[in-house]
């Protein structure tokens, strides 16, 4: 059955409208980046009336956008490898261990997910005042602060737990009868059969760790140890700073994370269609 034109036509300006809705506000975040003319608070423009490279520069180096770049970067490497490791083996030892409690340790861990980050703010902040166990120092004002809370995701390893509970136990059996302890049974079974997840994981986490705001707020005072979202605020809020600067230095926050994702995209894609045809 072929539609009429006066369909065709009504079709063609919902998509278009539909596209203008989304591409709209990062087309003028663009030209607004590159634009030479300097704009006003609150003012937007679409169309470009010079180009230039300036504003990045400024942001960059006067700005000293790099050292906040170079802070988020150590706080989300270091994070998401951490992450990534701490909930691989707690899923193990949740989906292949059978163990007295395990119920309630996963119900406990799926309950961190219903508690906003401003719930736990001052307890937290409170924890990193005192002196940590092992090495007897306080992790406050110190890149430990901004990591350690972030490496327990309650999304991860419900993540992790949920495909690694799909592997087969025949594989499992026949590596032990092989002789594979744990260990291996986790490096060398586990894991690869699981390597969409895990790029799903490094994915998702990347992004929760580098759009980290509150948590970096509260527990580093040093301004050389800030990271980039928390300076991008203290940014707004200065006079001396024209919104082209401004959205130039978001520009730089984003790139990151959408070079992760092309990256990672294709283990992303894998993930989630692993994750919609499993079971």
């Amino acid at each position: 059955m072929k539609k009429s034109p006066t369909l065709k036509t009504l079709q063609v300006i919902v998509y278009g409208l539909i596209l203008l809705i989304f591409v709209g506000p990062f087309w003028s975040v663009l030209v607004t980046a590159f634009s030479g003319t300097s704009l006003k608070p609150g003012q937007l423009t679409l169309i470009p009336q010079s180009f230039t490279l300036e504003n990045f520069r400024i942001a960059f180096f006067d700005m000293k956008v790099w050292r906040y770049l170079l802070n988020s970067l150590i706080v989300v490497g270091f994070g998401t490898i951490a992450q990534v490791l701490v909930s691989a083996l707690a899923a193990y030892a949740l989906a292949r261990k059978k163990f007295r409690g395990a119920a309630v340790v996963t119900l406990l861990i799926l309950t961190t997910l219903m508690l906003p980050e401003e719930v736990i703010a001052i307890p937290l902040y409170l924890v990193t005042l005192k002196p940590l166990p092992i090495i007897n120092e306080p992790i406050y004002n110190h890149y430990a602060a901004m990591i350690l809370p972030v490496v327990g995701w309650a999304f991860s390893i419900f993540m992790l737990t949920e495909f690694m509970r799909a592997v087969p136990k025949e594989l499992e059996e026949a590596a032990r009868i092989d002789g594979a302890n744990d260990w291996q049974v986790f490096g060398h079974v586990i894991l690869p059969l699981i390597r969409p997840a895990l790029g799903t994981v490094i994915i998702f986490g990347f992004i929760m760790i580098w759009d980290q705001y509150l948590l970096p707020l509260i527990v580093v005072q040093d301004h050389s140890l800030m990271t980039l979202p928390v300076a991008l605020a203290s940014l707004r809020v200065d006079p001396t700073i024209t919104p082209n600067i401004i959205v130039a230095a978001t520009l730089i926050a984003m790139a990151p994370s959408v070079i992760i994702y092309l990256l990672l995209q294709k283990h992303f894609n894998r993930g989630l269609m692993a994750g919609a045809v499993k079971g």
